[in-house]
């Protein structure tokens, strides 16, 4: 057995505190000194995987600057070696004849290999024969995390300290014990000293993890975010939500995760490359956590303090005072309005909107399928009597036919009860009109029809999903914790009240009594459909609509009528089928389920 020194995981400066500190592990994953390597090397009869086969396999396990086992054989290659593979390696045709095919190395490498990181100097050549050959022999590949000391190399050490990065260049840079001679023990107890070497070097770029490592190597950090790493120090490992802020305090960026610590540390990573994430790191000078009891209330948090602070690194909920809602006028003759502010409780509506064009199309869906009028000029009773009036103010229908406000008023009560219910007044004059158009060959224009129908059910989903919980006073519900136990919500009027976990192989129901004790007031004018609680009404509908969430008590029935808008989801994903260059550009559909 081979005895190498430990990787020294070098004490590091903080830039801002100007003292020195010791790297912490308690909330950054598995330390690379607590990390199985084994570290492999092949000899071929060629540079081709699919056109070549190994002649030997040598490979050394470590942890800890410690050798834990090695691993060598010869491999009959089922084939001659050419003359030049022998000059360069020494192994002859007489030298493989007794050794065994590969298909009976592979079990005891695997079984070798088993739960490490596997590395390799060109880790793809390796690793792609090996992979090639569980291939071939029928052997599920184990899919390891792989590190490259060539890409290390290439990062960590600077072109004038070492001409090239090939193996035998490292190794007599870094004083290995072992020489490389193009065999594959030989060469794999040389990586290993080099790879010791470059975990010295990685704790300088604050690389102290197996996530840390895996990152680093996928991209190179900038400067900005290697020398502000330091900021993700001591954060906690639990959901919640984090806020990047400045010099002056100010937030930059609110973001959540079921795990602080790991996701903020994935911004100081060679991973994040987003430009503008990067100049958010230039400015951050503090991070807040945020610890919250789970995901959902980590989820309702973040899009509450991103309305209310607006960072300037956030892009989406940052404007929900931007909505529009589709709104009935409150007048003799009423027609469809849009308009910026929620509207009022017992009002009869559509929406909310992110665009004034699917707006635009669902209100065109309406005027196709029902005769309300689109002329903007306030009606008297009076006024509407007269068709020659009506008809200079250029509303076509119902006002030429001189209808009564009893007569129009029930054709209100029709949209109403579309918007509240079954939306088949309005469905089927428009599937009718596809058809018809579809039939007369005038496709482009049943297209558009197509399109306004689409918009007009996923309004009325949206709305009456939305409606559903918004009406309930209250509800109480809990969903199956990671690690046991139960993730439990109270929702007041369509907002989350309150929230907690329950530990596991304990009754819940007294964090359930407690918590509805100190949950938040909900009046119900607040469950009007306010701008910026929508999305949070719709995150907890997702999570109500989760797999294993439990109904705990309600105040009155959750449930839509039978006949409401989601009956026609089915209909709904045959039309966006049809549209695929329109359902493309809508984004993110919030009338989805997601179970």
């Amino acid at each position: 057995m081979l005895s190498h020194p430990a990787p020294r995981l070098p004490v590091v400066s903080s830039p801002t505190a100007g003292r020195y500190v010791q790297p912490s592990f308690d909330d950054l994953g598995t330390p690379l000194s607590e990390i199985t390597f084994m570290v492999v090397d092949l000899e071929t009869t060629g540079v081709a995987a699919d056109a070549a086969a190994i002649t030997e396999i040598g490979a050394v396990k470590v942890r800890g600057g410690e050798v834990l086992g090695e691993f060598h054989t010869l491999v009959n290659p089922g084939e001659p070696i050419d003359a030049r593979i022998t000059q360069l390696t020494g192994i002859t045709d007489a030298m493989v004849a007794e050794a065994p095919p590969v298909t009976a190395v592979l079990p005891g490498f695997l079984e070798f290999a088993q739960g490490t990181v596997w590395v390799a100097h060109n880790a793809p050549f390796d690793v792609g024969f090996l992979r090639a050959a569980c291939d071939a022999a029928g052997y599920p590949w184990p899919r390891p995390q792989v590190v490259d000391t060539v890409v290390l190399a290439r990062r960590l050490v600077d072109r004038s300290e070492v001409p090239n990065k090939r193996l035998g260049t490292l190794a007599r840079f870094f004083g290995a014990k072992i020489s490389p001679t193009h065999r594959a023990l030989d060469d794999a107890r040389a990586t290993v000293d080099v790879l010791h070497a470059l975990l010295e070097r990685l704790g300088a770029h604050y690389v102290l993890t197996d996530t840390d490592l895996a990152d680093f190597q996928r991209a190179i950090p900038a400067a900005e975010q290697r020398r502000k790493r330091h900021l993700a120090k001591g954060l906690p490992r639990v959901p919640g939500v984090y806020v990047f802020r400045d010099a002056q305090d100010r937030p930059l960026y609110i973001g959540t995760s079921v795990d602080i610590a790991g996701r903020v540390r994935s911004y100081f990573s060679g991973g994040e490359t987003r430009k503008q994430m990067r100049d958010m790191l230039r400015l951050a000078e503090r991070i807040e956590p945020i610890e919250c009891a789970h995901r959902l209330e980590a989820q309702v948090r973040e899009l509450r303090m991103i309305a209310t602070a607006k960072p300037p690194f956030n892009r989406r909920s940052k404007y929900p005072e931007r909505l529009a809602w589709l709104r009935l006028t409150d007048e003799a003759y009423p027609r469809l309005s849009l308009v910026r502010k929620p509207p009022e409780a017992g009002s009869t509506w559509l929406g909310p909107f992110t665009s004034a064009k699917a707006a635009a199309q669902v209100m065109e869906a309406v005027h196709d399928a029902l005769p309300i009028r689109q002329c903007k000029t306030r009606l008297s009773p009076r006024r509407a009597g007269s068709s020659c009036a009506l008809a200079e103010l250029g509303c076509p229908a119902p006002c030429l036919l001189r209808i009564s406000v009893s007569d129009y008023s029930r054709i209100a009560e029709r949209f109403s009860a579309t918007v509240a219910g079954d939306p088949d007044p309005v469905v089927a004059p428009l599937l009718h009109r596809i058809g018809d158009l579809s039939g007369r060959e005038r496709f482009e224009e049943a297209a558009v029809v197509r399109g306004r129908l689409a918009a007009f059910l996923r309004a009325a989903i949206r709305t009456q999903r939305t409606q559903s919980l918004i009406r309930i006073p209250e509800l109480v519900a809990a969903g199956p914790a990671a690690g046991g136990g139960w993730e439990i919500a109270v929702v007041r009027h369509g907002q989350l009240a309150a929230a907690a976990k329950s530990p596991p192989r304990i009754n819940p129901m007294p964090t359930v009594e407690s918590l509805l004790r100190s949950a938040a007031t909900i009046p119900p004018s607040d469950g009007n459909l306010a701008g910026s609680r929508i999305a949070e009404t719709e995150l907890i509908l997702t999570w109500l609509e989760g797999t294993g969430v439990r109904l705990v008590r309600t105040d009155s029935g959750w449930a839509q009528p039978r006949r409401a808008a989601g009956a026609y989801r089915e209909l709904l994903d045959r039309l966006d089928a049809a549209m695929p260059h329109q359902r493309g550009g809508r984004g993110h559909d919030p009338t989805r389920r997601h179970t």
